[in-house]
């Protein structure tokens, strides 16, 4: 089943229809906890992108793992599962390193909190996890960013301009803004635009294109 609370949303309906529809086809092969065993076959199977996949996890519809798999974050507000019917997820580390929130959404944990002692999670919680505080192949923010951001060039310099501006605090604008623009054609968006003609990651960075005014056709900074 799905909730109207989230498919009849503006943000849900704006998207491409290839996404929406891989959406539904995800959560229709997901396990009772919400968990998708293999997204790249099903994409394949309905003619998805990897920037329809990219686009429900930049819009968070889905978390993504490393270990292939991911899950349907608003899965428990999509389905209700009577207990005597229900079968855990074979997927239990991944589960692990989610939340549940009261409403029942999913929301993911940056590390797996029990894994830590507690000096760590003393330090974690004074820092925010903050990218200037961790070994660099750590900087979990920057990461995010780099995943989803469609042109893939001078990554090292894009981590120096993402550490030099302190944009951990402000991460979720910044990928809802890419979001927004890989569902949205030009001249507002990137759909269907040649790679060469999106701004190289540190460029985006360095001018906080984030803080576009989309009006009409047009951007104004």
């Amino acid at each position: 089943m799905f909730s109207l609370k989230i498919i009849d949303t503006d943000d849900f309906l704006n998207m491409p229809l290839s996404s929406r529809l891989l959406y539904y086809d995800l959560s229709m092969r997901a396990d009772d906890d919400g968990f998708v065993s293999s997204p790249q076959k099903i994409m394949k199977i309905i003619g998805a992108t990897p920037d329809d996949f990219k686009l429900l996890c930049v819009k968070q519809y889905i978390f993504p793992f490393e270990s292939g798999i991911c899950v349907i974050k608003d899965w428990k507000i999509h389905n209700y599962i009577q207990s005597d019917r229900y079968q855990e997820t074979l997927y239990k580390d991944e589960k692990k390193r989610l939340n549940v929130e009261e409403n029942g959404m999913y929301t993911k944990c940056i590390q797996n909190v029990s894994k830590m002692d507690t000096q760590v999670r003393a330090r974690l919680g004074k820092d925010n996890n903050s990218c200037s505080s961790r070994d660099e192949h750590d900087c979990v923010f920057f990461k995010n960013f780099w995943e989803v951001y469609p042109r893939k060039q001078g990554k090292a310099q894009a981590k120096k301009r993402w550490q030099a501006l302190g944009l951990d605090k402000i991460e979720s604008s910044i990928l809802a803004d890419i979001g927004s623009r890989l569902a949205l054609p030009q001249p507002n968006g990137w759909l269907g635009v040649e790679m060469r003609y999106i701004p190289l990651p540190a460029t985006y960075l360095n001018a906080k294109r984030w803080e576009d005014v989309f009006v009409a056709d047009k951007v104004v900074k």
